[in-house]
């Protein structure tokens, strides 16, 4: 997740953490709303994010399992058997605090499966060729079909959430 909160202007291009990156959309007549596109992209080692335009945005291990995640404006992280859902509280000083709420089992559960329905799909889109990758980096970077596989790992994984940060409760 980025520090700035602000609007992503070119994911694409300021991702270099992602060593391989693509942006995805949809053919013009298939944008109805001239939707954000999808980018997704690759760390060294393994890792996957997925941006749904600004959000939401999932980041799973090489393993496939939640490491975090941005959903309507709030912040997700792994706690190992739940998530641990963050909020910023500015106070009037500027001091910045992060709130934290573990979710519930029936909370958990709905995360993960509306987690999933997004993913379920975008891998439908990418396997019938109603996404087209554009803006690569590296330009010769094949990330749709490693995305494609990537996904499927993710869809499979148990334990579905990562271990805990280290260091974090």
């Amino acid at each position: 997740m980025a520090h700035d909160e602000g609007h992503r202007e070119d994911l694409v291009a300021e991702a270099t953490a992602l060593v391989r990156r693509a942006e995805f959309v949809a053919p013009a007549a298939d944008r109805p709303n001239d939707e954000s596109p999808l980018v997704a992209g690759f760390r060294r080692d393994g890792s996957l994010s997925v941006y749904f335009g600004e959000d939401p945005v999932y980041q799973f291990n090489p393993e496939g399992r939640l490491r975090r995640a941005f959903v309507a404006g709030l912040l997700f992280r792994t706690q190992g058997s739940t998530l641990a859902q963050l909020t910023r509280d500015r106070s009037s000083t500027g001091r910045v605090e992060l709130l934290r709420h573990d979710l519930d089992d029936s909370q958990l559960a709905a995360f993960r499966e509306v987690m999933k329905g997004r993913i379920i799909g975008l891998l439908e889109e990418l396997r019938s060729d109603r996404l087209n990758q554009a803006a690569t980096a590296p330009e010769s970077a094949d990330v749709k079909s490693e995305l494609i596989a990537m996904l499927e790992v993710v869809l499979a994984a148990e334990p579905w959430l990562a271990s805990p940060f280290a260091g974090k409760r």
